[in-house]
């Protein structure tokens, strides 16, 4: 069934008593009769009381499953990530263009900017990725999912090289360097979902393997996390 539908289902019995006395309200005030709309209004302050902090609870726990937390992993424990790893809650969605092996990797990019340094990692949130059939697992679609981490590092290691090249080294070059590595992350995670179909089209899924590693290796002076802005003299 549709997620919307549920979803407006379920709005619907949960208001139905409200329904009801709208109803009532509308017999009695023919009547001059006002007590039942005092009713509704207390219905209606009940009812939201319940529903807006459920609302914001249920919303909260869909970004984030507090539940079953686990904070976000750098880079470096790329090799320790496995399907476990993935502890988000998903409520609806059930499948992908019909296809109930699919898995959803939440990556992004951390920075933190000193007077001297900069910090910058790719990060992996356990608690927000979540695979949508846990009886579908496969190594094949991990490695699609970890690729998108891959492809977090890579754009992680060409702002750092980007930034160490800087002739000027302030905070607005190094923001708007971050700014524009993370449109362009945005897009080429894009492009590889839709070239590989989320990992189903295999020659592709490879052809973006070697790429992606290719690259990472060509930037494997950046792996570490800070750079030093401004040299000792």
């Amino acid at each position: 069934m549709n997620e919307n539908l549920i979803a407006a289902l379920i709005l619907l019995i949960y208001f139905s008593p409200i329904f009801y006395q709208l109803i009532i309200v509308i017999r009695e005030s023919k009547k001059g009769n006002k007590l039942p709309l005092k009713k509704l209004y207390q219905f209606l302050k009940i009812s939201m009381l319940i529903l807006i902090p459920s609302v914001v609870f249920f919303f909260i726990i869909s970004h984030t499953n507090y539940f079953n937390y686990q904070k976000p992993m750098k880079f470096s424990e790329y090799d320790k990530i496995t399907f476990d790893n993935f502890r988000g809650l998903n409520f609806f969605k059930k499948s992908l263009y019909g296809n109930t092996r699919f898995a959803y990797i939440v990556t992004s990019i951390d920075t933190n900017i000193d007077k001297d340094s900069v910090s910058i990692d790719a990060l992996f949130h356990p608690s927000r990725s979540f695979v949508y059939n846990k009886k579908t697992y496969s190594k094949d679609l991990l490695s699609h999912e970890k690729y998108h981490f891959k492809i977090t590092e890579l754009f992680v290691r060409k702002a750092k090289e980007r930034i160490s090249k800087l002739k000027t080294k302030n905070k607005s070059n190094i923001d708007y360097i971050l700014n524009s590595i993370e449109k362009e992350e945005s897009k080429y995670q894009q492009e590889y979902d839709y070239n590989t179909f989320h990992s189903y089209v295999h020659s592709e899924q490879k052809r973006y393997e070697r790429e992606i590693d290719s690259l990472l290796t060509l930037l494997n002076h950046f792996k570490k996390s800070k750079i030093t802005l401004h040299e000792k003299k």
